[in-house]
């Protein structure tokens, strides 16, 4: 009974030890070949919006209203952010009772230069009637303009002048004021941030009530409707794009694994001067990203062998990720499995990806890892753990 026992023992033994080193049973095992594709560098970018505008405020005061929060959608001329008015519009109150003051003061101006030029000051009677007035104005005046004891003309030039003058300054009174209630217009404006164009609020900075400074942000507001990749490139592979190049597969993102075709929207034509890098933006499919999310785009690499380069091609089912890394399994010299991290390259419209480094061409790669493989502990030298 005991030998029985022990020959089921070490049978069951047996059996686990062949099983924990058997080889998946999979006949999905792809050699890997080269590829003709130009090499790429994978470059990382964010992901921006079309048009986007940063509201700072432009005069103190205190926030009245928010039109919304983050994710609301407005149209173009809407309110989004007004402050407080109530000073300003006490301050155009004042404006508009000091311009209707000067136009009075004009207008009374206009009408004592009048009187002056028909009836003027200076050749009106000094009062009384009879001998004595008409004696004044027949020989007093006339004698005292003849011995230059005074000088009637010249009075009234003085007094046409005085007139003139007072018009003048009126006049400069109601420019005065109407400056005033345009610059207090240009304030009531400033007052409230006005949506430029259709779009979306992505950020507030302040909440109603919040009392703010001039040069203080306040909103961020983004058209989505068209969306960007904004990419540091390195000057030797910029050499290699062109304004309104298409670059096929060759972006994906955080929420979209799957390669996007996208297109060079603008070069900035300034390299930055401390990474020496250019900034290039690349227009995207619509629906594949949201805004801030981490791009991975593939550009050519032009300064590479002027003839294309050959590089490994595997399926694309055969790469698996833990984490954010790409894993591969490699059938190694003795027949298991073997793990391998990798770098991708590009997906190629035959269901191949390039890989820039972690095979050569000749290794047999499992193309579609079973669930038996991905759960056993992975072991990438095998011959040594049976020692």
């Amino acid at each position: 009974m005991r030998r029985i026992l022990l020959s089921a023992a070490l049978a069951a033994f047996s059996s686990l030890a062949a099983a924990q080193n058997s080889i998946p049973a999979s006949d999905d095992i792809f050699v890997v070949e080269a590829s003709t594709e130009r090499p790429t560098i994978a470059v990382g970018g964010t992901v921006v919006p079309f048009r986007e505008v940063t509201f700072a405020a432009q005069l103190p005061g205190r926030i009245k209203t928010i039109s919304g929060i983050e994710g609301d959608a407005f149209e173009a001329g809407k309110v989004l952010i007004e402050l407080d008015e109530a000073e300003l519009l006490a301050n155009r109150s004042a404006a508009v009772a000091a311009l209707n003051a000067a136009e009075a003061d004009m207008r009374n101006a206009g009408v004592q230069y009048n009187r002056e030029l028909w009836s003027p000051q200076g050749k009106a009677s000094p009062g009384g009637m009879g001998i004595p007035n008409l004696f004044d104005q027949v020989f007093t005046r006339p004698m005292e303009d003849f011995v230059g004891g005074r000088d009637r003309d010249a009075e009234r030039s003085a007094d046409l002048y005085a007139s003139t003058t007072r018009i003048e300054q009126a006049r400069s009174q109601i420019m005065r004021a109407q400056s005033e209630i345009q610059a207090i217009d240009a304030k009531l404006r400033d007052a409230k941030s006005i949506a430029p164009f259709d779009g979306v609020i992505m950020q507030k900075m302040v909440e109603e009530g919040d009392t703010i400074q001039p040069g203080q942000p306040m909103l961020t507001f983004s058209d989505v409707t068209w969306l960007q990749v904004e990419v540091d490139v390195p000057a030797r592979l910029a050499q290699g794009l062109q304004a309104m190049m298409i670059l096929k597969q060759s972006a994906s993102f955080d929420d979209h694994p799957e390669a996007v075709d996208v297109r060079v929207a603008q070069i900035f034509p300034m390299a930055d001067m401390q990474r020496h890098t250019i900034k290039v933006k690349f227009d995207i499919p619509q629906g594949v990203s949201k805004p801030g999310m981490y791009a991975k785009v593939l550009i050519p690499d032009v300064t590479a062998a002027s003839s294309m380069s050959q590089m490994p091609a595997i399926p694309s089912s055969a790469i698996r990720y833990r984490g954010n890394l790409p894993i591969i399994y490699v059938k190694n010299m003795e027949g298991y499995p073997e793990l391998r991290m990798v770098r991708e390259g590009k997906r190629l419209g035959n269901g191949l990806t390039t890989i820039l480094s972690g095979i050569a061409e000749g290794d047999m790669v499992y193309a579609n890892p079973g669930p038996d493989m991905l759960s056993r502990p992975q072991r990438t030298n095998l011959p040594e753990e049976k020692q």
